[in-house]
């Protein structure tokens, strides 16, 4: 049965504007860069440049009203088709949108030259063309190549590669055949390159190399005991190849100087090592026993609202007959939108960086001592009810700030979510930080006797007499943040 009914509800919603800010605070300096570029292409009335206006040219100080344009806007705005030929004009249209196409095929353009080399796959590609192949061996390696990973392995089966050929290639073959041109691509440089597993990439490899004693030994050992090897049961492969322990070491030796993903050793291309390269977000300057933060601002053009929308606006609000011109009111309606999305992103920017300033300041008072020694022995425990209490911003914000946002400090760059842990408190009651214990914890494993490497409960007994008391799952749940393996794979002989 339907019936309707009167009910009162408190909501919270958050505004256009709001909004905008919350998702500028989650994003690096690169992705701000480029969330601008974005904005300046898509949204007329915003430009690049100081705002430099006296109050005769502002908007917003003109003698008329603003509310009055609004009011005159909403009357009949929308029930035409909007037309803007004649808003759209060139005088209208900003500086930095005219100069995007206005270069001339004769102009003299200096580019700056950059060049990526060659990638790793072209290169096989490069000895795939020295073999002497017919086409359709040809056409299968190169089908080969493209399903090797960057690390050098194959990472689809034969039958895989060869159901793959006939159903997308429309190349009719067998797996006799997709297997020889394997073989083929498994002599290609660098060594290993077009193994299915780890196993057979270190077996290549150690093919190629002289048949001296310590490499048919390493070749036995990979072709029959690799999972003992993997494993470190030195004592098994010993007693199996009735070998002493120096000719074992030199065993190991041998193996462990090989390349696990040969495909790394080319490095990829220059595109590749670029992307990789860290940005600050913050720089940290230290003057005397003071530390200030700067903003990497660098790349970030000044912006400021276009100006060449007041006369339309001047001209709407003068001209009482042009009020009724319809396509001037839909013009108009048009451009103060822009407008307004255009102050609002400026806003959003300028606050964007009072709040990223204000937290990462608060970060710097915190952790002063770290900061000034640069030693993890001095970081505090801080969580982010701790900076959310400095700064008055609330938790969430704070998490946003800190989150794939980077600092550049005189001992190195280091993400804000570095200087965050939890802390601890040891035996002499003091709190630490548990980044604190974790360094310990790395000296401990550097500083034991790798033939006899300790257990997850012997360095718990020898943190608690340090006087660090801490559970054996606590230092398991440490040693596998630090990538620390367990005792048995960090055994040496």
């Amino acid at each position: 049965m339907l019936r309707q009914t009167l009910e009162q509800k408190l909501q919270q919603r958050l505004s256009p504007a709001q909004i905008q800010v919350i998702k500028m605070l989650e994003i690096p300096t690169l992705e701000m860069e480029e969330r601008i570029r974005q904005e300046l292409e898509e949204n007329p009335a915003l430009e690049e440049g100081r705002d430099e206006a006296d109050k005769e040219d502002n908007f917003e100080e003109d003698n008329f009203e603003e509310d009055d344009l609004n009011d005159d806007l909403n009357d009949d705005a929308g029930k035409d088709e909007i037309d803007l030929e004649e808003y759209m004009s060139d005088d209208d249209i900003p500086d930095y949108r005219l100069r995007t196409n206005n270069v001339s095929k004769d102009d003299k353009r200096e580019d700056i030259p950059f060049s990526i080399g060659t990638t790793f796959h072209d290169y096989l590609r490069e000895q795939l063309g020295w073999q002497k192949l017919t086409e359709h061996e040809r056409q299968l390696g190169e089908y080969v190549i493209g399903n090797i990973d960057d690390g050098g392995y194959l990472s689809r089966s034969v039958e895989a590669i060869v159901d793959d050929i006939v159903f997308y290639a429309g190349i009719v073959t067998t797996e006799e055949e997709v297997s020889k041109i394997v073989s083929v691509v498994q002599k290609f440089d660098p060594a290993g390159v077009g193994a299915f597993t780890l196993q057979e990439c270190l077996r290549l490899q150690l093919e190629r190399k002289s048949g001296n004693p310590t490499v048919a030994l390493a070749l036995e050992v990979v072709n029959n005991y690799f999972e003992e090897f993997s494993r470190k049961h030195y004592e098994k492969i010993q007693k199996a190849l009735d070998i002493d322990e120096d000719e074992l070491r030199d065993v190991i030796s041998e193996i462990t100087r090989l390349n696990p993903k040969p495909g790394n050793a080319w490095g990829g291309d220059l595109m590749e090592k670029s992307m990789s390269v860290i940005v600050p977000d913050f720089i940290l300057e230290r003057e005397d026993d003071k530390f200030v933060v700067h903003l990497n601002n660098s790349n970030i053009p000044e912006l400021r609202v276009n100006r060449t929308y007041n006369e339309l606006f001047r001209k709407y609000q003068d001209n009482k007959s042009a009020r009724e011109d319809k396509k001037l009111k839909d013009a108009v309606m048009f451009a103060k939108q822009k407008v307004d999305s255009a102050r609002w992103f400026i806003d959003a920017i300028k606050q964007r960086q009072e709040t990223l300033l204000t937290t990462m300041q608060a970060i710097v008072n915190y952790q002063y001592e770290f900061f000034l020694e640069g030693d993890d022995v001095y970081l505090k425990p801080m969580i982010l009810k701790d900076i959310a209490d400095m700064t008055g911003y609330d938790i969430s914000t704070i998490s946003r700030v800190s989150n794939s946002k980077y600092v550049q400090t005189e001992f190195g760059v280091y993400p804000i979510k570095y200087f965050f842990s939890e802390s601890m408190t040891t035996d002499s009651g003091e709190e630490v930080s548990t980044r604190e214990i974790k360094k310990i914890l790395q000296e401990c494993v550097d500083q034991e006797d790798k033939s006899k490497p300790l257990n997850d409960e012997a360095l718990a007994a020898l943190l608690k007499t340090k006087g660090y008391n801490i559970a054996r799952r606590t230092v398991a749940k440490y040693r596998e943040q630090l990538n620390i393996p367990v005792s048995r794979l960090r055994k040496e002989l």
